[in-house]
C-alpha cells in the first residue's frame, strides 16, 4: 500500500530481507547497538567517556546544559532538541554537570569522566517517572493508560516494516493507530539540498511516530546528519546515511522522526 509512494526502482523486496541488517546500523549510529535506559531517581547518574569518542544523552524533552568553566576546554557538548552528544578532549575525574529542561523545572545531574580507557559507549536515553498519585487512584490509572508503551526500537522497526516489507506481511500492532499528516514538501534538513515530505504517521500512547521521504535534489552525493534536523525530536533514524546525486536510484530513502506531540506541532 505505501510502497507506491516510493520510487519502485530503488524500493525493493530486496531491502526488506536486509532490513534487520540496516536498523542494527541506522539506531547504532552512536557506536553501540543498544540503547541504555537509565531512570532519573534524584540521584547523580554517571556517565564514563573515552576522550575522543562521542557518547549520545537522550532526555525526555529540550535541555540546556551548564559545564563547570574548569570542564570546558576539556569536554565539548553538543545539545540538539533534547539530545546531547558529549566528547571528551581530554582525560579528567568526575565531574558534575547540570542539565535543565528548557520548558520544565526537571533537572538532571550527571557526573561525567573521560579517560583513556575504552568503555561502554552505549547511547543513553534517560527517562522520569511520574510521580505517585495515590490519593487520586481515578488520576493513577488514566496516567499509567497513557504511559508510553513502546520504545523508540520497536516503533522504528514497526514504521520501517510498513514502508519495505511486502503487503502480505504487514501486521497491526495494539495501540499503534494512524493519524494524518499533510504530504507536502518541508525543509526538515537545513542546507536546501534535500527536499522532505511526510509520508505516513502513528501515535504510539504518548510517541508520535512519522515516516519522511527524502530526496537529493543536488548533484552531488549527501551524507545525512541528525544533527541538521530541524524540530523537536525525542530521537530520529535514518534508513540510510548517505543518497546518491539526484537521478540515481538511491537518490532516495526515509527519516523516522519519534516525537512527544504531532509532527506539525514537533517540527
Amino acid at each position: 500500500m505505501n510502497q507506491s509512494l516510493l520510487k519502485t526502482g530503488y524500493w525493493k523486496g530486496l531491502f526488506f530481507l536486509l532490513l534487520v541488517l540496516s536498523l542494527s546500523t541506522t539506531l547504532a549510529s552512536a557506536g553501540s547497538q543498544i540503547t541504555e535506559r537509565i531512570e532519573w531517581r534524584k540521584t547523580p547518574i554517571k556517565l564514563k567517556l573515552k576522550v575522543g569518542q562521542e557518547r549520545m544523552v537522550t532526555f525526555p524533552d529540550s535541555v540546556k546544559v551548564g559545564v563547570p568553566s574548569q570542564l570546558q576546554p576539556m569536554l565539548r557538548t553538543q545539545n540538539i532538541n533534547g539530545t546531547v552528544y558529549l566528547m571528551a578532549q581530554a582525560a579528567f575525574d568526575s565531574t558534575r554537570i547540570m542539565v535543565r529542561e528548557i520548558e520544565g523545572d526537571q533537572i538532571y545531574l550527571l557526573d561525567i569522566s573521560a579517560s583513556e580507557e575504552s568503555v561502554q559507549n552505549n547511547p543513553v536515553e534517560i527517562y522520569a517517572q511520574e510521580e505517585d498519585a495515590s490519593s487520586n487512584a481515578e488520576f493513577s490509572i488514566e496516567r499509567n493508560r497513557n504511559r508510553p508503551k513502546h520504545s523508540y526500537v520497536s516503533l522504528i522497526r514497526f514504521a520501517a516494516q510498513q514502508l519495505y516489507a511486502p503487503a502480505r506481511l504487514l501486521r497491526n500492532r495494539p495501540g499503534i493507530v494512524r493519524t494524518p499528516v499533510a504530504r507536502t514538501s518541508i525543509p526538515l534538513l537545513r542546507g536546501g539540498a534535500i527536499d522532505a515530505r511526510p509520508l505516513v504517521a502513528w501515535r504510539a500512547g504518548g510517541y508520535y511516530l512519522t515516516a519522511v521521504r527524502l530526496t537529493n535534489q543536488t548533484a552531488q552525493a549527501q551524507t545525512l546528519d541528525p544533527r541538521d534536523l530541524r524540530g523537536n525530536w525525542l530521537t530520529a533514524s535514518f534508513q540510510h546515511h548517505r543518497l546518491l546525486p539526484a537521478g540515481n536510484e538511491a537518490d532516495t530513502t526515509a527519516v523516522y522522526l519519534i516525537s512527544a506531540r504531532p509532527f506539525a506541532v514537533s517540527y
